[in-house]
């Protein structure tokens, strides 16, 4: 167990983000999956911005490297566009 007062809150602050982490991530999967079961291309193109935009926000929060996002939205994109 921890020993000082700094550390115990460290570890409260530590649980909180992990949490809410956690959340935010589960977000960004639910959201990428359920724009690849989208089979029509008119739809994928109309919810494609909603995506990119949850990403940027994941990214934006520290949840996702940039890159990564970067990667995910241009294959969402070509989903989109092919």
């Amino acid at each position: 167990m921890p020993n000082t007062k700094s550390v115990v809150k460290r570890m409260r602050q530590n649980e909180v983000r992990r949490v809410r982490n956690k959340d935010h991530r589960t977000g960004l999967r639910n959201a990428v999956k359920a724009f690849r079961a989208v089979e029509d291309p008119a739809a994928a193109k109309e919810q494609l911005p909603k995506v990119v935009s949850t990403i940027d926000k994941s990214v934006k929060k520290g949840i996702v490297h940039h890159r990564t996002a970067a990667r995910m939205k241009s294959r969402l994109a070509k989903k989109a566009n092919g």
